[in-house]
């Protein structure tokens, strides 16, 4: 006769209290409450239970031990409450915010007025010195000559300090002695052109006598010397083999 053994075992059968499963062996099931009452959830179903607003029982106990520990284990309305059996009105938290204004209040003396505190990310105007940081320098101001030579020998004192001699000099090499001819500007005092031409092309450039700083400028370039006025076609100064240029005796 055959003899059946019944194998008992000592696992304990739990279900889960989201999804209604019964676990498997090894599978492992946390507390939580919900309604005041605890449940068990599956690891499968730990999302659905958050969402559900089901506290961790460890979570739980956590937030009860740091409140324990804390500066106040009561709520605000638990101290509002005590305050009224005692007769003394409980002080609410100072916010940031008003910390910062009796903070700033405290700091300013006597009769200064009270500044307006930046609201959001606005931050405070620059000075002027940074908003104007990358202008342009203040034009310097020279004193202009009021005679002709003189204000075309001042022009040509700058043009030889500027880098155009030199690449004045390497066309030179090429296409021979330049026409040189300087002349002051009838309708503005500080003005100075001074045309270099050849043959085969020509360049204009112009001095401010009152801003000397901005250096030479090329405000005009061609490759006909019909292209220029019939006074810029007389020439009245000379270039040395570097360059240089000077007036005509």
């Amino acid at each position: 006769m055959d003899v059946r053994k019944s194998i008992n075992t000592s696992h304990a059968v739990l279900s889960c209290d989201v999804c209604g499963r019964t676990l498997l062996r090894g599978e492992r099931a946390d507390p939580y409450i919900a309604g005041g009452s605890r449940r068990m959830v599956c690891e499968l179903c730990e999302a659905r239970a958050a969402n559900e607003g089901w506290i961790r029982e460890s979570a739980d106990n956590a937030l009860a031990a740091r409140g324990h520990g804390g500066r106040s284990g009561r709520s605000f309305f638990e101290r509002l409450r005590a305050g009224r059996d005692d007769g003394t009105e409980p002080t609410a938290e100072p916010d940031a915010g008003s910390r910062r204004a009796r903070l700033a209040r405290s700091s300013r003396p006597d009769g200064e007025p009270a500044r307006p505190e930046p609201h959001g990310d606005a931050q405070p105007p620059a000075p002027p010195s940074e908003r104007h940081e990358g202008a342009r320098e203040p034009r310097q101001v020279h004193a202009v000559p009021t005679n002709a030579d003189l204000k075309m020998g001042r022009a040509l004192d700058v043009f030889n300090a500027s880098p155009h001699p030199r690449r004045m000099a390497g066309i030179a090499r090429s296409l021979g002695t330049p026409s040189i001819t300087v002349l002051p500007s009838e309708t503005e005092g500080s003005m100075v052109s001074i045309v270099v031409a050849w043959e085969l092309c020509w360049y204009r450039y112009e001095v401010d006598l009152a801003d000397e700083a901005a250096g030479v400028r090329v405000i005009g370039q061609g490759a006909e010397l019909s292209e220029l006025g019939a006074e810029e076609q007389h020439a009245n100064a000379a270039a040395d083999e570097g360059g240089r240029l000077a007036l005509a005796a």
